[in-house]
Order: structure tokens, then C-alpha cells, then sequence
């Protein structure tokens, strides 16, 4: 008899296909995220569930199923399961890490460029109407990357593939980790490690690059922007909920920090009438950082390889927990 996978949402149909050959499938189809309640009727006999990083799986849904052996989540963070849960009713948890890191890292490259060029917002000025006249030499200027000091916050894959960008566009880079990344890596990135405070009181540009834990959570908070330059700006590939919005929203108003760009929010999609939204200081992306061809059919495959291992008892190729 063929075990059960549900999906909460549709993958590539290459994906579909190696699935529908080896288990009975069921797609969520209806609107997305899928209703809490749909979830946990369908989590209580299957065997692999393929979810996505806006599903909350939590210990009460896993409570519910009786069959599970696997959750393969078609992401890099896994901050949406009960990891510990997880482990401890013998289910195995997947996830897709590697595979994104170039496409994220050059996000991050781009919205530094558009925040600090200025590019969005000279592409509204456009698109309004409101570019009435040639520019001249004080109008509407940006700032040059050269020189400026990147303060990279987290120096795992992402951060790494970072700096290398940076460091071919001429730019200071130093970085805050938990632990110091080694000599001979530092040397060949071009990085110089320092304590958060000086990371965040330093930089001309933050970028952020951890995980969201509870030690993370909202720890870009008026306190902080405080200590940034008033010239900074802060960019955001990351988790949204790393940063506490509503003080960054007055940090920006104030002027504390000169400006963010941003891929992640504390809520999502965000709000038609988000302040962040009406402001010019700021770039805006739909959470798009591993979201190229590429990337996103290699996430799709690991995902179904993880499921496959999961389900058959053995551990997934990049595995959490148990």
C-alpha cells in the first residue's frame, strides 16, 4: 500500500511527478496559507507532509498526527515547526539551506545598490510623472558602495557569499558572529570580526544574516538604530521579526538611520497601507530572496529528497532535530 504526502501548496511538476509515482498525493488548492483547520484534518494519516515557512506547524498539529513520519519544509529557515516536538515523536524535519544562498546574498547585494543609488525610488519619480527636468549637481544624489563600511550580522553561508560581493566593489567589511569564523577565512574574505556594538556603531550599511530564535527576536530595536549612524542604513534578507517594525518605523521618520531596504516583514504579505510603504527612504521586495528559476527547482528537488528519506526511516540529506 502507498504511503500518504500532503502538500500545502503546489510544487514544480517535476517534483509532483516523482512524488505521484512512489505515494498517494493531495495538493492544497484552495487560498494560501492553508486554514489551520484543513491542516490539522489532513496532518492525522499521513505519512510525509511538505510544507512551506508560512505554515505554523506547532506541537498541537503534530499532536494530531498518527502516521507521520517526516516534514520537509520547502524553505532554509524552520523557525515554523516544533523542531523539539518533532524529535521527540520520532519525526524527521527537513530543509533546503545550501541550495539558496547565492541567489539570497545577491538580493541582498541588490536592494544595498537600489537603496544606496537611490534606483526605486527614481523609477516612481518616472512612473509619476514627477521627473520634470534634467537633474543637477546637488539633485537627487546617492551614494558611492566604495569605501563604506558593510557591518555583515551573521557570517554563515549567506554573510560569506556576501562579503565576497563586497569585497570586489571596494568596501570595509566587518561582521559579528557568535563565534569568530577562522584567521585564514577571515584573510580570504577580507573581513574583520567585532563585538555587535561596534558592528552596529561602525557601519555605513547593516545587513542582517541570522536565524530567528528567541535571542533574535526583535533585537534591531530603538536601542540599537540609537546607536547606528544617522548616515546607516539597514538591509534585511533574513527573518522579518528580527527587527522590531514599529521602532524602525520611527527610526526612519526620525531620520535616526538614514534608510532600510527590506525582503522580510514582522506580518505577511504586509498591508496596503503599511507605513513603510508611503516612505522614500525605503526599498521594498515581496520576500523574494531565493526566489530565481534556479534556486527555486533546486529547493523543489531537496525537498522531495529530503520527504523520501524521512519517510522511509532514514535522514533527510539536510536534517533538523531527530
Amino acid at each position: 500500500m502507498k504511503k500518504s504526502v500532503f502538500l500545502t501548496r503546489k510544487l514544480h511538476d517535476f517534483a509532483l511527478e516523482k512524488l505521484k509515482r512512489r505515494y498517494n498525493v493531495e495538493i492544497h488548492s484552495g487560498k494560501i496559507p492553508i486554514s489551520r483547520t484543513k491542516l490539522q484534518s489532513k496532518i492525522k494519516n499521513i505519512d510525509g507532509l511538505i510544507c512551506f515557512p508560512y505554515d505554523k506547524i506547532d506541537r498541537e498539529l503534530i499532536d494530531r498526527s498518527e502516521n507521520l513520519k517526516v516534514i520537509s519544509t520547502y524553505s532554509v529557515g524552520f523557525d515554523h515547526i516544533d523542531v523539539e516536538h518533532a524529535k521527540q515523536k520520532k519525526i524527521r524535519v527537513g530543509y533546503t539551506p545550501e541550495v539558496l544562498t547565492e541567489a539570497t546574498a545577491d538580493l541582498a547585494f541588490a536592494l544595498m545598490i537600489d537603496v544606496l543609488r537611490r534606483v526605486s525610488e527614481g523609477d516612481r519619480i518616472i512612473r509619476d510623472g514627477k521627473w520634470s527636468e534634467i537633474f543637477g549637481a546637488y539633485d537627487y544624489v546617492g551614494l558611492d558602495l566604495q569605501g563604506k563600511t558593510l557591518g555583515i550580522f551573521g557570517m554563515g553561508r549567506i554573510g560569506r557569499t556576501l562579503a565576497k560581493r563586497a569585497k570586489a566593489f571596494d568596501m570595509k567589511i566587518v561582521y559579528h558572529n557568535r563565534r569568530p569564523v577562522s584567521k585564514s577565512r577571515e584573510k580570504a574574505l577580507g573581513v574583520k570580526y567585532v563585538k555587535f556594538n561596534k558592528l552596529i556603531s561602525q557601519s555605513d550599511i547593516v545587513s542582517i544574516h541570522v536565524p530567528y530564535t528567541k535571542e533574535t527576536d526583535q533585537m534591531f530595536n530603538e536601542k540599537v538604530f540609537r546607536k547606528m549612524k544617522k548616515t546607516a542604513f539597514l538591509i534585511n534578507t533574513a527573518r522579518g521579526k528580527i527587527i522590531n517594525e514599529k521602532d524602525l518605523i520611527s527610526a526612519l521618520r526620525k531620520r535616526t538611520i538614514a534608510g532600510a531596504a527590506l525582503d522580510v516583514f514582522q506580518t505577511e504579505p504586509i498591508d496596503k497601507n503599511h507605513p513603510l510603504i508611503k516612505m522614500q527612504n525605503v526599498v521594498l521586495a515581496p520576500h523574494i530572496g531565493s526566489s530565481t528559476k534556479e534556486t527555486r527547482a533546486s529547493m523543489a528537488d531537496i525537498t522531495v529528497r529530503n520527504l523520501n528519506l524521512g519517510i522511509n526511516g532514514k535522514k533527510p540529506i539536510y536534517s533538523v532535530g531527530y
